[in-house]
């Protein structure tokens, strides 16, 4: 199969959806692998290390998606990479679809076979192509609300760890998944006094054997939330559920009850956010202000830290694209009930539930939309 590999186009978007290495893995197994010109870079991977392990460098986007059928990305296709797409190609690519109907739509009239990273799921429910930016961003929710704490940038003026004699910082996390428990990590190393919330109570029993009592695990009931935030200096939104939008954890009127220019950080903003007051920022204009407390709210924040990023995201998609590529996309779902998961939408269909409910269209099933679309996904 032609895989192509496009420069992503989102504002402050670095990473690249496959390293030199994936294109090895892809050239050895028969495959053409195409990359547009300057798409690595921003991870620092130049053109020529591409070419080195079989990769044809091409000159742009139009060249790309003409000649290749399986296009890998990092992040949702923008309008013009939408335009681009035809009912031959099949996307694979974190989409997000749940909050954002007017991309959904796109996707649905350009016909292709698009699959989300985020909804596929493992042989025991887990989202492995979730996971490793899940790990970044909840490492990077607690270094950007820490950052944000200080007083030059609207904060309240205080350090996350405290120092003897003085108070550490109160962190809330709310969602005890991948990213909220990276994000504890990251403040119980910085000091913090930490509260963790979940609903799972077997989910909070693990999370107080891996800190070892070095934070407050937490039923996330909306009472105990509620009693906490005036105690809070920094709150993290780590909440998710699988493909759906994220619900409401923060609402606006409980944002009185807290401490003036304390910090909202919501990890959970490509799904809709879970703050009522959330709304999508950028790295180049991260944060803004409401009643007084500050909000970041990047839609990528893996996106700060490519090198990272983009390594560790290739070591997890490389299986899946490499079945993708091999036996095409309707064996390849037949083979792995955890890939099915992970198709959104085919033959004009939306094929994933809580997507279709949450932008109201109607679901069909993978196996029908595929069928339906037979003349253009490569199979």
């Amino acid at each position: 199969m032609k895989v192509g590999v496009p420069t992503e186009t989102k504002p402050d978007e670095y990473r690249v959806a496959l390293t030199p290495a994936g294109v090895r893995e892809l050239a050895d197994a028969g495959h053409e692998v195409y990359v547009q010109s300057g798409a690595g870079l921003g991870s620092a991977i130049v053109d020529e290390a591409y070419a080195a392990q079989g990769a044809t460098i091409l000159p742009d986007a139009d060249a790309l998606f003409a000649e290749a059928s399986l296009i890998v990305k990092v992040k949702e296709p923008q309008p013009p990479e939408v335009a681009r797409l035809e009912p031959r190609h099949v996307l694979f690519t974190y989409l997000h679809l749940a909050a954002d109907p007017g991309l959904t739509q796109g996707l649905m009239s350009s016909g292709a076979t698009c699959i989300a990273y985020e909804t596929v799921e493992d042989g025991r429910g887990r989202l492995p192509l979730l996971a490793p930016m899940s790990e970044v961003a909840g490492k990077i929710a607690t270094q950007a609300g820490a950052f944000m704490l200080e007083k030059p940038l609207g904060g309240r003026g205080i350090l996350l760890g405290g120092v003897p004699g003085v108070a550490a910082a109160n962190v809330i996390i709310i969602g005890g998944g991948v990213v909220g428990m990276n994000a504890a990590f990251i403040a119980v190393g910085m000091e913090a006094t930490v509260y963790v919330y979940d609903r799972n109570i077997d989910r909070l029993r693990e999370l107080d054997v891996a800190f070892g009592g070095r934070a407050d695990t937490c039923f996330a009931s909306t009472l105990e939330i509620e009693q906490r935030l005036p105690q809070a200096d920094l709150v993290i939104g780590a909440v998710l559920v699988h493909g759906a939008r994220a619900p409401r954890v923060v609402t606006r009127d409980q944002l009185a009850l807290m401490k003036p220019q304390s910090v909202l950080v919501d990890v959970s903003i490509d799904q809709g956010g879970c703050f009522e007051t959330s709304r999508p920022t950028t790295h180049s204009n991260p944060t803004y202000e409401v009643d007084g407390i500050t909000h970041y709210c990047v839609t990528n924040m893996p996106g700060a830290v490519p090198i990272t990023s983009t390594y560790a995201l290739t070591n997890a998609t490389i299986p899946y694209i490499l079945h993708l590529a091999s036996d095409g996309v309707s064996r390849a779902v037949a083979a792995n009930p955890g890939l099915k998961l992970g198709v959104n939408v085919s033959g004009g269909q939306v094929t994933y539930p809580p997507v279709a409910e949450a932008v109201g269209v109607p679901c069909a099933s993978v196996d029908e939309a595929l069928a339906a679309g037979a003349a253009g996904a490569p199979r």
